[in-house]
């Protein structure tokens, strides 16, 4: 503000003169007050990766078998008390708002790790000779890794008991979507005794499979910028063949601006055509993970990842497809919901295998309730989510805590809704229950 700008503003008053005075007063001091807590939250970061705490892994196994000397995890609880105690000294009323983010995103790193130790330390003293891989019900404090887990792929305010009941709940309102959606397209292409296992809706090419791709990349193109921001700065998405046949039970995934559909030696369904395009790739993953590496980040956020911030918002645009326009045809969502009903199964046969100790036949069982055909795909499922506990969560958790930010948000319109994704995107990856808290 200018000189003349303060002197026009002391004559309105004196209480005005007051108000003004102690204001630019306190300029220096929320100044200092920034600068010595910046620098103190850069020394903390320090200290944190020195540590070199070893990386969350995708198999139960792998991390169990990480576990430091019993030497090592007391060291290691020493210097997070001490890092604790180091953010008991800021005083977060004077700090801005990333500054804030940063001493909540670190609390939240010391206090999940200071829990692993604590259970590190206590599988130590009782570790089996061997492990195996039938999953963490089978293994000694596997109740309480699980918990651990969960917390750490999902987010800390995630328990085996909450998860269930969120399970269950999606379980029955993805499986009612799923049987209107069926209804609607039986209805709209008059469908005979062939039903939706009929020729029509798959593709016998790869040439096939990929023109269909690239005319998705056009549509979502053509219509994106209505729902979504900053898509200038996200670089062209490429389309290919995967040539991994190992990652052939997944229909696609993405890597290095590309994205691979998979297409050996089974038809490919036109229904996965839109919504695998939409997640992994514009709106979701390519486009998420673009603006993660351009827009700004606060010194935590750079040393943190949080994949089920990823995963969340790949799956949670899905839920957009019909509201910006992207589902035009009515397999396009019933799609959609043919694969949510299998996140949303996995998500209570995730808890019940490794947390209730459910066997293989009553996993399946319960698959069997709302999945028909595909006990092939639900034996690879349950072998997965006992090896790689909690993982597969992160997809419906995230998206689910998306879609309560846009409703607190009230977002009635595309305008609205960019603005909206403008915003969360802007603010950046970070756990469910701190962004709920900063947004």
């Amino acid at each position: 503000m200018s000189l003349a700008g303060i002197l026009g503003l002391l004559s309105m008053g004196h209480t005005f003169t007051i108000f003004v005075l102690a204001f630019l007063l306190a300029i220096p001091k929320l100044s200092e007050a920034n600068t010595g807590a910046r620098e103190t939250i850069e020394s903390i970061l320090t200290q944190i990766d020195e540590l070199q705490f070893p990386p969350l892994r995708l198999a139960y196994k792998d991390n169990l078998q990480a576990i430091p000397s019993t030497s090592r995890i007391t060291k290691q609880e020493q210097a997070l008390r001490l890092i604790l105690n180091q953010l008991s000294t800021l005083e977060t009323k004077e700090l801005s708002q990333k500054l804030k983010l940063d001493i909540d995103l670190i609390r939240y790193e010391v206090d999940l790790n200071l829990e692993r130790l604590a259970l590190e330390r206590q599988w130590n003293q009782s570790k089996p000779t061997q492990l195996n891989d039938d999953g963490l019900a089978r293994i000694p404090m596997g109740k309480a890794w699980y918990s651990y887990f969960l917390k750490r792929w999902v987010d800390a305010d995630a328990t085996p008991e909450s998860i269930m009941s969120f399970g269950q709940k999606e379980v029955e309102r993805v499986y009612s979507k799923l049987q209107a959606a069926q209804t609607r397209v039986i209805n709209e292409l008059k469908l005979g005794t062939s039903g939706l296992g009929g020729g029509q809706f798959f593709l016998n090419s790869k040439q096939s499979v990929h023109s269909a791709f690239e005319e998705e990349k056009k549509h979502i193109q053509s219509l994106a910028s209505a729902c979504f921001p900053y898509l200038d700065k996200v670089p062209e998405i490429k389309i290919r063949a995967g040539t991994n046949a190992r990652l052939a039970q997944t229909p696609g995934y993405y890597g290095n601006n590309r994205f691979s559909y998979n297409y050996f030696d089974k038809p490919f369904n036109i229904r996965q055509i839109a919504w695998l395009y939409m997640h992994e790739a514009v709106p979701g993953h390519h486009y998420q993970l673009s603006l993660e590496s351009q827009l700004p980040k606060s010194q935590a956020q750079k040393q943190f990842i949080y994949s089920s911030y990823r995963e969340g918002w790949a799956a949670y645009i899905e839920e957009l497809g019909t509201e910006c326009g992207f589902y035009d045809q009515a397999h396009d969502e019933l799609g959609k919901w043919e694969w949510d009903m299998i996140r949303s199964v996995r998500i209570v046969l995730d808890v019940g295998l490794n947390y209730y100790a459910w066997d293989d036949a009553k996993a399946l069982s319960y698959w069997q309730q709302y999945i028909k055909g595909q006990d092939d795909i639900a034996m690879r499922e349950i072998a997965r989510m006992k090896r790689w506990p909690a993982q597969v969560i992160t997809y419906k958790y995230g998206a689910d805590a998306l879609l309560k930010l846009k409703q607190r948000a009230k977002v009635s319109t595309k305008q609205a809704l960019k603005t909206h994704h403008a915003k969360l995107l802007t603010l950046g990856p970070m756990p469910f229950s701190l962004l709920e808290k900063h947004f």
